[in-house]
């Protein structure tokens, strides 16, 4: 039976580049959105017309009980889930002094509060197998923090610290969970960059480029599947250099 994989926040970026990797792989693909529906469905009809099976789930990642109900429907329609990619995040660049209170528990809910719930939900069935991978997204300001994100910033390290723990904890099951922390990658988070601030971003990063989603998928799938079966607890930053 084909393996089947749940990645949040699947509709567009990282997390589309990411389903579509899996597809290719030949991989079933659950595919988790919010707000984007449209996105989510075009996503799941173009893996489909590759041969793929492939479905969409909603769910505010926010919420456990709805994440935990995406995730059994999931199950119920595709199978075991093998691989889990906790990919859903916003970003804001901000001071600090001017952050409020719901501003930071909102980056922390989407960030980390959601990998406590979709982990704690694939993690029963994962044990009972003895078998499972958990990758999670984290970002190079996680390892190196940044100015104006310092809930962002923070949000990430947890993610890193989590994915640490957690690996220790579920391997002698079998389980294997690691962290992609990207670097600077063109996505819809990143919309607020210019072409000259992207300019810029490319002089400070030694490999002088900056990532695409397909660049960071690679590294998740690699850390998803057999490949990485002697890896855990890991951080790997694609990132150009940026963070060294």
């Amino acid at each position: 039976m084909q393996p089947v994989v749940f990645i949040t926040g699947a509709s567009r970026g990282i997390g589309r580049a990411t389903a579509r990797k899996f597809a290719k792989e030949g991989w079933q693909v659950a595919v988790h959105y919010h707000n984007a529906q449209a996105e989510a469905e075009n996503l799941v009809a173009e893996l489909q017309e590759w041969g793929c099976n492939a479905r969409c789930f909603r769910a505010d990642v926010r919420d456990g009980s709805q994440l935990r109900a995406a995730i059994h429907a999931a199950e119920e329609e595709l199978g075991p889930i093998s691989a889990l990619i906790n990919n859903a995040g916003i970003a804001q660049q901000k001071l600090f002094t001017d952050v409020t209170e719901d501003e930071w528990d909102q980056m922390f809910d989407v960030s980390i509060k959601s990998c406590f719930h979709s982990c704690q939900a694939v993690l029963p069935g994962m044990i009972r197998r003895q078998s499972g991978s958990i990758v999670n997204l984290s970002s190079i300001w996680g390892i190196s923090g940044a100015s104006c994100e310092v809930h962002y910033s923070a949000a990430k390290a947890a993610v890193i610290g989590f994915t640490k723990a957690l690996a220790q904890e579920v391997g002698p099951s079998h389980i294997r969970v690691n962290c992609v922390a990207p670097g600077v990658v063109r996505t819809d988070m990143n919309r607020n960059l210019s072409e000259e601030d992207y300019a810029l971003l490319k002089e400070e990063t030694p490999l002088e480029m900056i990532g695409e989603p397909e660049d960071i998928a690679e590294a998740i799938f690699f850390l998803a599947s057999e490949q990485s079966r002697f890896t855990t607890g890991q951080v790997f930053s694609p990132n150009g250099g940026f963070v060294i």
